[in-house]
């Protein structure tokens, strides 16, 4: 920490904003220090608590007159270190965790407006008690804020028929770094006065301002869903299903993932007790789920016939239908559960990429060759959502002798050119942080990084939002 001496940063910021709103307890610096990953630790100033939009302005315009580095945090669960200061104790960590209201929900719109401070799951929470569906739908939804799913372009289960959350986002407030701000709240669907500023905010990671509020899509609620845990033969089979699935059902179809069988061995041996619906020996399997607002949509039997044809055509080995909602969370704890048991069995190397669906196969099999012809020892764990093209593609140790980190930049050269070869992205919704910045430098064009840079030094000329990350 930096001293606090009688003109340092520090004791600035506490004589103009007081200790409710400049926190500099070891405790609490701690825990905003390190990254959801563990690798990653920074050395905070201090950590800013504004409790309403104008402490955000007060304190941007505090900063940006200072030249003190602002790193906005939510939840802390990203996987890029985003949000992680860095080692020279001169940045301060800006959390908005008590900016945390819902402003509005307006059902004949179908929009809400919520502070950025919200948790995901109490977002979800909000739409359900008015009727209605907010889909992005995450495994941290329990901790991870709005502000950091649209600081981040959040996608999740849900993105093959609802979007990003790009797509999600209708408005947005936003404080600049000199502290002036920018609002547009009016939750319109249809707004061409001109540049369409918000979306230069969404997957920014904190770099152009501090988004404080957002007004979100709602949808209406799912009242029948068919939900199927199904074996395919390979990915050409899941791909082949997917567009059997989409032209029977057309956007009903809400998820589409991607599972092979050593996951499924993952969690039977570090997750005993998540039942599995499916005895069959197959070296992949898919878990699909269309959903409709008709409660009397006979959805599973729909699912049902289109799988039985499924299996005609050699696309399909074996499947389950969840016939109650009990079977139905089965299924999706499975696939919730796969990166905590890549966790328990030990270190792995990840990989956040996408492709166009259609090259989705032959890059498995090329990539999954290399991986074993060259990383002697490693587990390919390769999951995700296929549906929208999104693989976690992850090497892990097949034991705890194989220091499979020492392989991590090798590995992570060779996936990503393959990826880009294909036309795709080295990520494909964990974001830049500070862990890619270095991959973003290598496979953007030289005018599409000349082009952020100018946009960066339009809205942040001195430099102060978020430090480091995104672009070198």
């Amino acid at each position: 920490m930096m001293p606090a001496g009688p003109a340092s940063p520090l004791a600035q910021l506490i004589a103009r904003f007081g200790t409710d709103l400049i926190v500099t307890e070891r405790s609490a610096l701690e825990a905003v220090s390190i990254d959801q990953h563990r690798r990653h630790r920074g050395v905070p100033l201090a950590l800013a608590l504004p409790r309403t939009v104008a402490d955000v302005t007060s304190l941007l315009a505090f900063c940006n007159a200072a030249r003190i580095g602002v790193v906005p945090q939510g939840g802390n669960t990203g996987y890029c270190a985003a949000a992680t200061p860095d080692a020279s104790g001169s940045q301060l960590v800006l959390s908005l965790r008590r900016l945390n209201k819902i402003r509005d929900v307006d059902v004949t719109n179908g929009s809400l407006i919520v502070e950025s401070g919200c948790l995901l799951a109490d977002v979800q929470k909000s739409a359900a008690a008015a009727g209605r569906f907010f889909p992005l739908s995450l495994g941290s939804e329990g901790s991870c804020t709005i502000g950091g799913n649209l600081s981040t372009n959040a996608g999740g289960l849900n993105v093959l028929r609802y979007g990003m959350m790009r797509e999600l986002t209708l408005g947005l407030e936003v404080v600049l770094a000199d502290g002036r701000v920018l609002s547009t709240l009016q939750a319109l669907r249809k707004d061409n006065t001109g540049y369409d500023l918000k979306q230069l905010f969404v997957g920014a990671e904190g770099t152009l301002g501090i988004i404080t509020a957002a007004a979100l899509k709602l949808f209406p609620a799912p009242r029948a869903a068919g939900t199927a845990f199904v074996a395919v033969p390979s990915p050409a089979a899941a791909v082949a299903l997917l567009a059997r699935l989409r032209d029977g059902l057309g956007e009903l179809i809400n998820s589409f993932e991607l599972l092979p069988n050593v996951a499924l061995r993952l969690l039977g041996r570090h997750l005993p007790a998540l039942r599995q619906p499916l005895t069959t020996d197959s070296p992949w399997f898919v878990l699909c789920e269309a959903s409709s607002a008709d409660a009397n949509d006979p959805l599973t039997d729909k699912l049902g016939r289109l799988l039985e044809a499924a299996i005609d055509a050699g696309e399909v080995t074996d499947a389950a239908l969840a016939q109650n909602e009990r079977e139905r969370r089965e299924f999706w704890e499975l696939r919730e559960n796969v990166p905590e048991a890549q966790r328990r069995a030990g270190p792995s190397v990840k990989h956040d990429v996408s492709l166009p669906i259609g090259r989705i196969a032959d890059f498995i099999t090329e990539a999954g060759t290399w991986i074993t012809a060259h990383v002697e020892g490693s587990v390919l764990v390769c999951y995700g959502h296929l549906g929208d093209g999104n693989l976690h593609f992850n090497i892990s140790g097949a034991n705890e002798s194989v220091t499979i980190d020492a392989h991590a930049d090798v590995m992570k050269r060779a996936v990503h050119d393959m990826v880009a070869a294909r036309g795709g992205s080295f990520s494909a919704e964990h974001g830049i942080g500070q862990t890619k910045v270095g991959e973003l430098a290598r496979y953007a064009s030289p005018l599409e990084l000349e082009l952020m840079r100018n946009v960066k030094k339009m809205f942040d000329p001195n430099g102060i939002m978020n430090p480091g990350k995104v672009l070198a």
